[in-house]
């Protein structure tokens, strides 16, 4: 499996109104894997060139380890 290459910074602005589409909670940015952590749905939501995206269906369910880890 590949490693995500490190992504650009998101511009604070952007990160401080984006939420969990489906938990409607707040989100962490992990630069290295270029995801938007939602903790509480347990879901990592891509950043493909720089943008968010944002449907659930494109997120990826964080393992019990990474929900240990975070």
């Amino acid at each position: 499996m590949s490693e995500a290459k490190p992504q650009p910074e998101l511009d604070r602005r952007l990160l401080e109104i984006l939420v969990c589409p489906q938990t409607k909670g707040p989100l962490d940015y992990d630069r290295a894997a270029g995801e938007l952590i939602s903790k509480k749905a347990g879901l990592a939501y891509p950043i493909r060139d720089g943008v968010p995206i944002m449907l659930i269906e494109e997120a990826r369910t964080l393992s019990d380890e990474e929900m240990r880890g975070r």
